[in-house]
């Protein structure tokens, strides 16, 4: 089995509240988690309203299965929109 820790710094910069960052963050999450069976939290940066660090873990039974996940996710924030993404550093570990 694989698993997979992935740490995304995110960018709001038309943010001007908290309150604006958590709505934009809910869409966020909610949008990636339907990519597949992902844990998904903020993890850094919660009173900073232009900055955002998601925390994201996935399992998949091989290798191949969680490239697929990983190319779903990168698929995902590539994509246009009022996010920009500052970086992505993905670990990937063997689990028994």
């Amino acid at each position: 089995m694989r698993a997979a820790a992935v740490r995304i710094e995110l960018r709001i910069p038309w943010s001007r509240s908290l309150k604006e960052k958590r709505s934009v963050l809910r869409r966020f999450v909610k949008e990636l988690g339907d990519l597949g069976s992902l844990s998904i939290a903020e993890v850094d940066d919660h009173d900073r309203w232009q900055t955002a660090t998601v925390g994201v873990a996935m399992v998949a039974p091989d290798k191949h299965g969680l490239e697929i996940l990983l190319d779903r996710v990168r698929g995902y924030l590539g994509r246009p929109g009022d996010i920009d993404v500052v970086s992505f550093h993905v670990d990937e570990m063997e689990v028994e």
